[in-house]
């Protein structure tokens, strides 16, 4: 005669079937989280969109149907969708070479931490770089906004620029965030003088990233024809009266000789001070194939509006997934999306590389 076996007065036959049907239902209800893994050369490839109208303002309440994808030019049936906003693993790094001295780490430091404390989720996790000779960790994944705070406030400027060397370590540092959503903010004032790193070594680390990358370019009063820095009393309009000075016009005199600059002090090393213009081409070649953006400000005063623009795209963005057909070839393969309503503009991720 066969025997049943019960757990807790129940046949072991109903306790499995319960439990099987438990772990079924779990596995149909994860998180969006859990299924926009992006993972280049995986085969759920995950694209994050901003859609904007004619005026800049983001367009909201879009669904799936309105949006098409396209990777190396074919029509990509998209097989997740969301509109959610999601917690967002976010990295900062600083310029804090010597051209960011005075009014532009100060106005810099102003405006992220109001960035952090004011326009951020508290589910958003952080880490913070600096970056002047060599790029330096401040502050590692954190939700601690006070102690972001205050290592903000320890930064100073002095030193030259390593740009490309804090983008390539910030960007694997971003790679480690534990949300599906991961974007890398970059903050300076001019041109790279002190990487090891390469322009195209870093736009290749980007491409094989999941990470946005947004990049605040700060202006420093550059003459763009001339591409040298003026004092205001040596500007002026129209030709230079000859003969100089004026025959006749009293009150005339010559300017006084700039004054020398002068040599840091022993063991101390200053960097250049802002005397070319922001790169903005590097920068854009960095940011525009993640999804990212460029923007440019004319005034240290500009970054809080710049750095709550950004975090107002990272709440308002949509992400679409689609299942690559392509192998994994360690190529770069091209994605395209598409939204329905031509009168209005998308910005999203151009490609992965299948590595």
């Amino acid at each position: 005669m066969q025997s049943t076996t019960y757990v807790r007065g129940l046949p072991f036959v109903v306790v499995l079937t319960v439990g099987l049907l438990l772990v079924s239902l779990h596995a149909q209800q994860q998180t969006p989280e859990a299924e926009f893994r992006f993972k280049s050369g995986v085969e759920l490839i995950n694209v994050t969109a901003t859609v904007s109208d004619d005026a800049g303002r983001f367009v909201p309440g879009l669904r799936q149907d309105d949006f098409a994808v396209y990777e190396d030019d074919r029509p990509q049936p998209v097989s997740h969708f969301s509109a959610e906003r999601v917690p967002v693993s976010l990295g900062i790094a600083l310029d804090t070479s010597g051209s960011m001295a005075g009014e532009r780490i100060r106005g810099a430091r102003a405006a992220l931490d109001r960035f952090l404390s004011d326009l951020l989720d508290a589910d958003d996790e952080l880490f913070l770089y600096h970056f002047n000779d060599r790029p330096a960790l401040v502050q590692g994944w954190t939700t601690d906004r006070p102690l972001l705070s205050r290592a903000l406030g320890g930064i100073d400027a002095d030193g030259t620029t390593a740009l490309y060397d804090a983008v390539v370590q910030a960007v694997r540092l971003t790679a480690t965030g534990q949300h599906r959503k991961k974007a890398l903010i970059v903050l300076s004032d001019g041109h790279d003088t002190a990487s090891n790193a390469k322009l195209r070594d870093v736009k290749e680390l980007i491409r094989e990233s999941e990470a946005m990358l947004y990049a605040i370019g700060i202006e420093c009063g550059i003459d763009a024809d001339r591409r040298s820095q003026l004092r205001p009393q040596f500007q002026r309009r129209g030709p230079i009266p000859f003969p100089f000075p004026p025959v006749g016009r009293r009150g005339w005199s010559i300017p006084p000789p700039p004054r020398p600059i002068p040599m840091p002090p022993q063991g101390r090393r200053w960097g250049r001070g802002c005397t070319e213009s922001v790169d903005v081409k590097a920068l854009r070649s960095m940011t525009d194939d993640s999804g990212g953006r460029t923007e440019v400000v004319n005034d240290p005063s500009d970054l809080n509006a710049a750095t709550a623009a950004i975090a107002d795209e990272l709440s308002q963005q949509y992400y679409l997934g689609y299942l690559s057909s392509e192998k994994k070839d360690g190529r770069w393969h091209t994605i395209r999306v598409e939204v329905r309503n031509r009168n209005y503009r998308i910005r999203a991720r151009r490609g992965y590389i299948a590595s």
